[in-house]
């Protein structure tokens, strides 16, 4: 259901009486769940949001969402839980297992056949048709799907594993999973440690939910050579391949690994922090915010196929694993403006940078690595969209919109359209003219008009209704999917500022809104322009940056926005700054 990008019609904080009884709701659908759980899945003060939306194939859905993550979606007045909520609550719906292999064909769209469930030793858990089940991988028993049985327990036994087993609505790795923090999923060790029943018969080889050591050791016992051709097939790989391929994303759950999680997480900190200083940082690049340097070049040192999280290390915020690494004398932290630190220096000469060997990328990574180098920045798209406001939602309601919904220009105009006709509104003898029923007068009309305008031309009318609306954008980057906003977006600010009598400097704001890095805008401006650059914390705007450059580089600035960017001149304000030919900067 998720497979695709989907489109956002409203984003609203929840109410209490809604939250009241969406908690109510989660304990009927969900007994399993007891009052204490079901208060921990919808709090009671918490934020809780409700978001509307369209799945890619039109389906209306209605997603709760608490702590940036989604927890529950309804559709059809059906509550199913994600993925988030299933690892905390893993034994929240009766689980078949799959392997590795399965979950990339199930996050594409495909649903569950029942020739990929394992049977494990105990049998399959008994379910009904259309219950509601999760779907875990081998070794794992952390939900990485969720889904709707196609049978009973007893047809599936009955025709052999053969058909179609589940109809999969949600996955990790899906977009909706990809609108929540995008982490992976927990290792949850299986109830079960039995190793896999191996017949008699050549070739019925049937695994249970076993560890990768029991997978590894039924291939060493001599099998493999005598039935190597007759292993039941997994995509390409035979039963036993599949169980060694690693857990889907994070850290390798290996049980023969003697670390703890919080010693791996802390080695893989310490490894992606010089990876980064070694190949990422220049001496022009200080001071570097903190921020910036864990989020542009720390994060994307992380190896494939492992997730980067402080939280889970020894340190647990980056200012103590960086105050860490500035006792040890490798890097300078200062703070150069309150509240927020730079770094400052780093001494390339340590023995632990000068010693630190470049893990070697996969040729997998290697060649997107390569290939996202060769790309340039490309605008994003920014389509308008519309807003209906409460003052409009009895016009609006007819086509099944309500306060909140957001339309593109082509929904109002053809809503204004059907309306009209609808109501016999379109003047008989001049077909450019729509008489104004009394919605139209309250949604349109100004206080004084009411008594003296009864008639409008299409184009008026039109026009008004837009003009009413309140405004929102949609703004797409490449290869991403559209972000849907309220308002309207905020253009690339440019302002000069006196620093002393015979100074000024550039300041440029607003640069994230439109995909741009300040610091990668600040480094190329400091070659073109000759001057100094610093990037600092907009005043006034959380998590954003401004760049400074000294003198009057607006003529600079906007033949880089404009002929390099390629961004519309209608989303930048400030280019008349630029100085006049002949003028002093």
């Amino acid at each position: 259901m998720f497979a695709k990008a989907f489109r956002v019609r409203s984003n609203t904080a929840i109410k209490g009486s809604d939250r009241r009884k969406l908690r109510a709701d989660v304990t009927a659908a969900f007994p399993a769940l007891g009052t204490d759980q079901a208060s921990e899945l919808v709090p009671g003060k918490e934020e809780l949001s409700i978001v509307k939306l369209y799945a890619h194939r039109g389906d209306a859905v209605t997603v709760y969402v608490s702590g940036g993550n989604p927890v529950l979606f309804e559709l059809e007045k059906n509550l199913y839980p994600t993925v988030y909520t299933l690892w905390s609550y893993p034994d929240l719906l009766p689980a078949f297992t799959t392997w590795p292999l399965v979950l990339e064909k199930l996050v594409g769209g495909a649903d569950l056949m029942l020739p990929g469930i394992v049977v494990p030793p105990a049998g399959l858990p008994q379910v009904q048709k259309g219950d509601l089940c999760a779907i875990v991988l081998v070794g794992n028993r952390a939900p990485v799907a969720i889904g709707v049985a196609a049978m009973s327990t007893s047809e599936m036994l009955t025709s052999g594993l053969k058909g179609r087993g589940f109809s999969v609505l949600h996955t990790y790795e899906d977009h909706l999973w990809r609108s929540g923090d995008k982490s992976s999923p927990p290792f949850i060790a299986p109830l079960t440690l039995d190793p896999p029943d191996v017949s008699e018969e050549k070739g019925s080889v049937q695994a249970g939910p076993a560890l990768q050591d029991d997978m590894r050791r039924l291939t060493l016992e001599g099998k493999e050579e005598e039935n190597g051709e007759d292993q039941q097939m997994c995509g390409e790989k035979t039963l036993p391949e599949a169980s060694e391929d690693p857990g889907v994303g994070g850290l390798n759950p290996d049980p023969a690994d003697s670390k703890t999680l919080q010693e791996q997480m802390d080695e893989l900190l310490q490894q992606c922090f010089l990876h980064a200083l070694k190949c990422r940082i220049k001496k022009t690049d200080f001071p570097l915010l903190t921020s910036t340097f864990l989020g542009s070049h720390v994060f994307s040192c992380c190896p494939e196929g492992r997730q980067l999280d402080i939280k889970k290390s020894s340190y647990k915020k980056l200012s103590k694993f960086l105050q860490q690494m500035q006792q040890e004398q490798i890097i300078q932290v200062k703070e150069l403006s309150k509240g927020v630190e730079s770094i400052v220096a780093v001494d390339w000469k340590h023995p632990r940078i000068t010693s630190f060997v470049i893990p070697e990328p996969s040729p997998t990574s290697q060649t997107i690595q390569e290939g996202s180098r060769e790309q340039p920045y490309h605008p994003p798209d920014i389509k308008p969209l519309y807003c209906v406001p409460a003052s409009m939602s009895l016009l609006f309601q007819e086509s099944g919109h309500k306060k909140g919904s957001i339309l593109e220009g082509s929904e109002v105009r053809m809503i204004i359209i059907n309306y009209a006709k609808k109501n016999d509104l379109v003047d008989a003898n001049n077909k450019n003219l729509v008489h104004l029923d009394p919605i139209l007068c309250d949604c349109i009309l100004e206080k004084s008009e009411q008594h003296t305008v009864m008639k409008l031309p299409w184009d008026s009318l039109l026009t008004r209704c837009l003009e009413k609306l309140q405004p929102a954008y949609q703004v797409t980057f490449p290869g991403q999917e559209p972000i849907v906003k309220k308002g309207k977006i905020c253009p690339i600010d440019i302002t000069l500022a006196q620093r002393s009598y015979n100074k000024k400097v550039t300041v440029v704001r607003n640069l994230e809104a439109y995909g741009l890095d300040p610091c990668t805008v600040a480094a190329t401006l400091q070659q073109r322009c000759q001057a100094s650059t610093t990037v600092t914390p907009a005043p006034g705007a959380k998590d954003s940056l401004q760049v400074q450059i000294q003198g009057n580089q607006v003529h600079h600035l906007g033949r880089l926005l404009l002929e390099e960017y390629q961004l519309p001149r209608k989303h930048i304000q400030g280019l008349e700054k630029a100085p006049k030919p002949g003028k002093k900067k």
